[in-house]
């Protein structure tokens, strides 16, 4: 059979179709809620219209991509037992705990407080109203980590024992899930660059509208959350992502050398910039390189030597027999450079929007706007940019917010194609997993299906967020900027309806 079409590679087409059209959401959905909350929050504290415009306009754009995140999640579910049944068998044991704890309490936060903070704005009191909205970013926080630490058993396995009789992996130690070092350093790494997802997103659509002069209020704040939210949250990526590198070379040195087109072991070893070769001779023919930094990167030093891959091939080969245990090199070493190269960019595009649009500092006092006027872009104190240069910025800007996407996208791309043969790394190999009793044309059908499906709905995703992007932060009414003090709103008639939160 045609290995292009083989049941096998079939499956992991379409699990990988459907998982990274999935998380183009969910990073949107953690940091969005989060930086609702926040403007909520500060509309509580000081009353100010535009913090509440600007919650009312971002809650809107995180209620779609929620409900878009769990339409599309719930497919991931499906997937294990249609195409991966004896995967399905092999971890369930260790996979029901983390996946429990997710359903059970994370999805219960997220669906319940959601509702409360949906319908609750005329209904219930000011600070309850906010705490439900945190309790939402609090859900969709530890809904992440549940699932994280699942996916880092994967990764690297802890915590369990496989049973000689039914060749199951069985779950002996919960908590050593939940805390080994690969699923807290993913954790961080991955919500930082949910963040960055989230600022570059705010500071895209803020950037759209000031280019129009529409909205400037909420969009100065917005901008200015979104700029600062890209620095912070690009700048800790960065750090998370260097010490989960290290903890990857420890447990995955394949994916080290994959991830640098490292084909044999050098000490000092090279950070790779870019690279082509042959993979079928392991060797690179062409290798621009910048000395030393792998081995910084893997051991904190400038001449520690890092094995290649041709060496940890044959070491892999002695540990668990003949075979090839190698990934798709490609796809490993660009796929991690264009996750790297992405979210670089965006932290530097926001670095240099906090530069061009600061107030008061080092700004000549005659370039200072106020809160209704677009901000002046300034190269220097006393210079502006030009009015072509500053259309050009606020285009860029637009553009950047779907740079962390493309990231993230990559990131995981490397982080699950690098790992291979394995699905469960020492322990279950991809090949072994499928479902023996599913057919070539039974999975092709289901994946098209599938691709069609999710393009339907992608379609239907980008025309409600370019329909409310475009319409702006709504106009405030009287209940909006003066809800009731007490549970159950304005109407003297509530005790006579029943059910009238609702309403």
């Amino acid at each position: 059979m045609d290995l292009a079409l083989a049941p096998e590679t079939l499956a992991r087409w379409q699990f990988g179709i459907t998982t990274v059209y999935h998380f183009l959401f969910v990073p949107l959905t953690i940091s969005l809620a989060a930086l609702t909350a926040g403007l909520q929050t500060a509309w509580v504290r000081t009353g100010r219209k535009v913090y509440l415009r600007a919650t009312k306009f971002w809650g809107k754009l995180f209620l779609i991509n929620i409900a878009m995140g769990v339409v599309t999640g719930i497919v991931q579910e499906f997937q294990f037992g249609m195409n991966w049944s004896d995967y399905s068998r092999f971890v369930g044991d260790v996979f029901g705990a983390p996946l429990a704890f997710e359903a059970l309490i994370a999805f219960f936060f997220e669906s319940t407080f959601i509702g409360l903070w949906i319908f609750g704005w005329d209904k219930l009191p000011k600070r309850i109203h906010l705490a439900t909205i945190w309790m939402v970013s609090i859900g969709t926080v530890l809904s992440a980590y549940f699932i994280l630490a699942a996916n880092s058993w994967m990764q690297h396995p802890v915590g369990y024992r496989v049973d000689p009789e039914s060749g199951r992996a069985e779950l002996t130690d919960f908590l050593a899930v939940l805390t080994q070092n690969t699923a807290v350093a993913q954790f961080f790494h991955t919500m930082t660059a949910a963040f960055l997802t989230g600022g570059a997103f705010m500071a895209g659509i803020a950037a759209y509208h000031l280019l129009r002069r529409r909205h400037i209020p909420v969009m100065r704040t917005s901008l200015r959350l979104g700029l600062v939210t890209m620095v912070a949250a690009g700048a800790l990526t960065a750090v998370s992502g260097d010490h989960l590198g290290k903890i990857m070379y420890e447990q995955q040195p394949m994916k080290m050398a994959a991830a640098e087109a490292l084909w044999e072991t050098e000490g000092p070893a090279p950070f790779s910039v870019f690279a082509y070769g042959d993979v079928d001779e392991g060797h690179n023919k062409v290798a621009v390189e910048i000395p030393g930094l792998l081995s910084f990167l893997a051991h904190s030093d400038f001449s520690s030597p890092v094995p290649g891959i041709n060496d940890t091939n044959e070491a892999l080969q002695e540990k668990y027999g003949p075979g090839d245990y190698r990934p798709n090199i490609p796809v490993a070493y660009w796929g991690f450079r264009w996750m790297i190269g992405f979210g670089m960019a965006s932290t530097a595009l926001g670095a240099l929007g906090l530069w061009l649009t600061r107030r008061r500092l080092l700004l000549a006092e005659h370039h200072r706007t106020t809160e209704n006027e677009v901000p002046n872009l300034a190269l220097t104190p006393t210079r502006l940019l030009g009015p072509a240069l500053s259309r050009r910025y606020w285009q860029l800007a637009f553009l950047t917010l779907g740079f962390p996407l493309i990231a993230n996208a990559w990131g995981w791309i490397f982080t699950e194609m690098g790992r291979q043969p394995w699905v469960v790394y020492g322990l279950l190999r991809t090949s072994s997993a499928v479902s023996p009793g599913v057919s070539q044309l039974e999975v092709l059908i289901s994946m098209t299906v599938f691709t069609l499906l999710y393009a339907v709905l992608a379609v239907i995703e980008v025309k409600l967020l370019a329909k409310y992007v475009k319409a702006g932060p709504p106009e405030l009414t009287e209940t909006d900027l003066n809800p009731p003090t007490r549970i159950g709103g304005h109407d003297k008639d509530d005790a006579d309806r029943p059910m009238a939160f609702s309403y």
